[in-house]
Formats: structure tokens, C-alpha cells, sequence
């Protein structure tokens, strides 16, 4: 089992937002234990020897190829990462999962049908089967014997999952529950053994069941035919009076949701760590093309422009390892002294991933909006090729687009972010509240609110103080406007989220900096300041308009002049030479070949 060299310090989830950490209180990629290096390289070398020179076969839907490569990966321990020991699993800590998610990233179709299999797919029944349950399934999950699949979404309840169809009824004789209705778009649908099937036991209590393919009543409908993913399996479930054996029901009766939420959390730190693992291949196919292909008698990353998207591609890999290593390792730290043997270790564990569903949320958002636009910037520099089918521009570009929507939409996942952290203030369970009192309380009493920084990165560290301070503004401007009715209001809490996001990752970023500079890792200084400075510079500027959106939503007349006025002292700074920052990173990345930090 890997044990992450994590901090010793506990940090409650949204704290980042009121708290100020440091540097040597977070996890980054620098505190990879042996073990971790190991299991990184395994899975990179998994994805490069196995599943890219298949890529070809899993895109025309050749799904033995699939179950083959699900097979190889769990002779290596790739699929059993979250799966006790006790059932034929290797019980990693999170930063391994992460680790796995990220570096097995090479093909989109392979990982979304792993990730389907070895998260969503099979965690449910980790977290909450019964000892029999996990007794009967996981050690087959654990070899990809079973491949695993999770059935959530119907057609007229995508997002709005507690208003499915789907019934279940116990039957006469209470052996079995009898399911009908029809689940949409599941992943591994087409050839998947095993699925977590969510319904409403006589039309209200809505409960999870353990489905297996062959149980009379369930079917598979056709394959669909996808903008991006093409290789993997997507289908309809039919359950037409599926007997379930009450055995089978997972959890307790009514409390499916407390199953399908948190597992999402899970799902979407995966999902996070993927995208940056995407991103980090894309850099590199990217640089190699851009230094092969000559225009005006030169290799085209000489070009200027060129080498800004190539900049902006390996500073979104730096700050996406930053968001995506500092989350599963606080929760790492969370999950650290239960006792896996207690009765009860589920149940803590479940409420120790809990507590940073807003951070789960933030990655997921981050990292799938950050990977389309990395992948944006690949076709941009392959031009005219990276149209073209054969390409691999072309499959990149169409596979990221459907991580927007996994997991939750972004959306919905935008008004988790900032509906958690306003819940948790309401329940006294985090000082927000106290926090935007005290802010409002300043900025309306006087005009000095430069923040000052001492030290290393001084300027960035003043930059990020005030940008906290800018989403503790718009926040109460939001919360004094609207007050209980501010989750009714979705473009406000949405641009909320676009601060706090953006906060989270400028943080992020800044304190793994400072880490890297305080130990005086050679060379890693000079290039992850250039990063750091290069991204906090863009997402002030960002997190101004998200601030400007709330403000004029929130006022009129003289008090939005006087709100916006106060915005601007707050986010005023000098302006960093970002072009010379990214040419900086650039040359470095295109000497290397690939990203690197130093």
C-alpha cells in the first residue's frame, strides 16, 4: 500500500478561500514517495506499450481489445488501486489513485472506460456494499474478470438525478425487487457484467441495487454513435420487470443519493487528474509537431504566437498537478487514522472525501475547461492537420469536449462550489460568514486595502490576499442583495464560482512555488515562478469580470458605483510582462521536448 509523505495537517474543506497555508502544509508532486514514482511510471508506460498502439482498435469499437487491456492493467494493480486488500485489491492512498487517472491518460476512449470501470463502476460497492457484496464482486472487479458500470442518468433526468423514473418494486414473495425503466448514456453499457442501478422503490424512495447483465428482465439497448469517445461502450440500460434479488440492494432503502453524490466526488477528482494527464500528452505531441514543421524557412516553434500556446499549455499542466495533488492529498490526510477494520471505516471515509466536495468540484471544472482549451491550441498548431482524421490533434480535441459534461455538468458543478461553501457558513461549519463581515466592515470604512507581503514572491502573494478578498467582496455584495434567495439566482452564483475556482488554483499554484523555491530545487525556481506569475497575472483579470457580473447584478445607482469602485482599489496591481514569461517557458518546454519544471 502507498502512504503519501502528506503533511501532518488536517485542513477543513473551503478553508482556502479565509485561511492562509503554508507552503510545507500542502501536498505537490515533489512529495511523490518512491512507491508513487513507481506507480506513475507503470501506468505511463502501461498507457504508451498497451493501450496507444491499440488506439486504432478501441476507436472502431472493438471492445474485446478493451476488456483485454482492462485485463493487463489489473495484472499490474492499475484497477484494483481503491479496492481492499481483503478482496483481491491493492488499498492505495488517493494520491496513488490520482497518480493512475492522470498517467494512464494517453487515449480517451480507454480511460473513460477505465475510470468508468475502476471508479464509479466499482466504488459504490467498496464504500457500501455489504460484506457479502464485496465478498461476491470485488475480488472479480479487483482481475477485470467483471467489468464494472454505473447507471445513474435517464433521458429526462440528466443533471436532476433524483427525479428518475425508474421504479422498483418489492415482490410479492420479497425475494426480489422488480426494476423498470430505462438509464441512459453508461459508460461500459455495452459489454460491461456488473452495474450500480439507481431507482425509486415504489416511486419515492430512491435506492441503489448491485444489477448483474444476466438478472431476467435487463437488457442492453444499441451503441451510440458520439462526437468524441468513439471507442468507448455508451448505452441504454432496459429494465422490463428485472429481478433483482434483495440481496442485492445496495446501501439502505432511500438513501441512494447519499451513494450517488459522494461517489461523484470521487469520480470527479479522477476526472481532474485525467484531464491534466491529458494535457501533459498534448504538450508534448504538440512540441514535437511544432519543431518538425518548417513555414517561412523555419520551424514554426521559432513563431511567437506559437510558442504563447505552448507556454499557456505546460503553465495549465503546472497549476493543474498543483490543484489536482494538493486535493487528494488533504483528503489523504483525512482518511489517515481510520481504522480500515472498524465497522464503521466506510462511513468515515465517505464523510472524510466529503468534507472537500468543493474541491473535487473546482478540479473537475478546472481541469475539464482547462484541457479544452489545450487541446484548442493543438489543432490551432497543427493547422490544416489538426483537422484531419489521422491526426492526433483531431481525436483529442473531439474526446476532451465530453469531460464538461461527465460527472455532473459544469454547471451543476459550479453551483455545488458555491451553494457548499454557503451551506457550510449557515451551519457555522466554516468562518465565511464572519470572514465577508469583517471585509465589508473595512472596505466600506476606508480607503487603504493594499495588501502588503513580505518574503519570497511578495507581489504574488499580495495579489492572491487581495484576490481572496475580491471573493469575500462579491460574496456579500451577493449574499446582502439576495439572502436566502441567492441560490435561485444561477448566473450570480455561478460567477461566485468562477472567483473561487480561480482562487483555489492561484493558491494553489503559489504555495507549491514557494515550496519549490524554499527547498532550492535546482533550476525548478527560475521556470515555476515564471508559471506561477504568468497564470496569477491572467486570473485577476479574469476574476475582475466574474466580480464586475456579481456586483452590477447585486447594485445600482450610487451604491453599485460605490461597489465598483471598491472593486477596482482591490484588484489594482502592476501588470508582469507576460509575454516575455511565456517566452521564457516556452523555449524551456521546447528544449526538453516535454513539460518539465526545471
Amino acid at each position: 500500500m502507498a502512504t503519501a509523505a502528506v503533511p501532518k495537517t488536517k485542513i477543513g474543506g473551503g478553508t482556502f478561500l479565509i485561511e492562509e497555508r503554508e507552503p510545507q502544509e500542502i501536498f505537490t508532486p515533489e512529495d511523490f514517495t518512491d512507491e508513487h514514482r513507481q506507480i506513475a511510471q507503470t501506468a505511463d508506460e502501461f498507457a504508451l506499450k498497451e493501450v496507444v498502439p491499440n488506439i486504432e482498435k478501441i476507436e472502431s469499437k472493438d471492445f474485446s481489445v478493451t476488456r483485454e487491456l482492462l485485463k493487463k492493467a489489473s495484472e499490474l494493480g492499475l484497477t484494483s488501486v481503491d479496492i481492499p486488500e481483503e478482496y483481491g485489491g491493492m488499498e492505495m492512498d488517493k494520491v496513488s489513485s490520482a497518480i493512475i487517472a492522470d498517467y494512464i491518460a494517453k487515449c480517451g476512449s480507454f480511460g473513460v472506460a477505465f475510470g468508468g470501470h475502476t471508479g464509479i463502476g466499482t466504488l459504490p460497492i467498496v464504500y457500501f456494499g455489504t460484506a457479502e457484496q464485496k465478498k461476491r464482486y470485488l475480488p472479480k472487479l479487483a482481475t477485470g474478470e467483471w467489468i464494472g458500470a454505473y447507471a445513474l442518468s435517464e433521458s429526462s433526468s440528466g443533471s436532476d438525478a433524483l427525479n428518475c423514473r425508474t421504479r422498483a418494486q418489492l415482490s410479492s414473495d420479497g425475494k426480489h425487487y422488480v426494476l423498470n425503466g430505462e438509464k441512459m448514456w453508461i459508460t461500459n453499457g455495452g459489454f460491461a457484467d456488473v452495474y450500480v442501478v439507481f431507482a425509486k422503490i415504489d416511486g419515492e424512495k430512491f435506492s441503489a441495487f448491485i444489477v448483474e447483465r444476466n438478472f431476467p428482465g435487463f437488457s442492453v439497448g444499441a451503441e451510440e454513435h458520439k462526437l468524441g469517445i468513439r471507442g468507448s461502450s455508451t448505452c441504454p440500460l432496459i429494465l422490463n420487470d428485472c429481478q433483482v434479488p434483495v440481496g442485492n440492494l445496495l446501501g439502505e432503502v432511500g438513501k441512494g443519493h447519499i451513494i450517488a453524490f459522494n461517489i461523484l466526488n470521487i469520480g470527479r477528482f479522477k476526472l481532474g487528474a485525467a484531464c491534466v494527464g491529458g494535457a501533459r500528452n498534448s504538450l508534448q505531441t504538440a512540441i514535437a509537431y511544432a519543431k518538425q514543421r518548417k513555414a517561412f524557412g523555419k520551424s514554426i516553434s521559432e513563431f511567437g504566437l506559437i510558442k504563447e500556446k505552448l507556454a499557456d499549455i505546460a503553465t495549465s499542466v503546472y497549476v493543474g498537478e498543483c490543484l489536482a495533488y494538493r486535493t487528494v492529498g488533504m483528503i489523504d490526510e483525512a482518511l489517515r487514522d481510520i481504522d480500515k477494520n472498524s465497522p464503521d471505516a466506510s462511513t468515515l471515509i465517505r464523510k472524510g472525501i466529503e468534507e472537500y466536495a468543493v474541491e473535487c468540484s473546482i478540479l473537475k471544472v478546472w481541469g475539464s475547461e482547462m484541457l479544452d482549451a489545450v487541446v484548442d491550441h493543438v489543432v490551432q498548431i497543427y493547422g490544416g492537420y489538426g483537422f484531419v482524421e489521422e491526426y492526433p490533434a483531431e481525436r483529442a480535441y473531439r474526446d476532451s469536449r465530453v469531460n464538461r459534461i461527465f460527472e455532473g455538468t459544469n454547471e451543476i458543478n459550479r453551483m455545488i462550489i458555491t451553494g457548499w461553501l454557503m451551506k457550510q457558513a449557515m451551519k457555522g461549519q466554516l468562518a465565511l460568514m464572519p470572514a465577508i463581515k469583517k471585509l465589508m466592515d473595512e472596505v466600506l470604512s476606508g480607503p487603504t486595502l493594499g495588501e502588503q507581503a513580505e518574503g519570497d514572491l511578495a507581489a504574488e502573494r499580495a495579489l492572491l490576499a487581495n484576490a481572496k478578498k475580491v471573493g469575500l467582496f462579491a460574496a456579500g455584495v451577493a449574499t446582502q442583495r439576495f439572502m436566502m434567495e441567492l441560490e435561485k439566482q444561477q448566473e450570480v452564483m455561478a460567477a461566485l464560482a468562477d472567483i473561487i475556482i480561480e482562487v483555489y488554483a492561484m493558491d494553489s499554484a503559489l504555495l507549491r512555488t514557494r515550496k519549490l523555491t524554499a527547498s532550492q530545487r535546482a533550476g525548478a525556481s527560475a521556470l515555476t515562478i515564471a508559471m506561477t506569475q504568468a497564470y496569477l497575472s491572467e486570473a485577476m483579470a479574469r476574476i475582475e469580470i466574474a466580480a464586475r457580473k456579481v456586483v452590477a447584478a447585486a447594485a445600482e445607482g450610487d451604491n453599485l458605483r460605490i461597489q465598483t469602485a471598491v472593486l477596482r482599489r482591490l484588484v489594482k496591481h502592476d501588470p508582469v510582462n507576460v509575454i516575455a514569461l511565456r517566452q521564457q517557458i516556452a523555449d524551456r518546454v521546447i528544449e526538453a521536448g516535454k513539460y518539465v519544471i526545471a
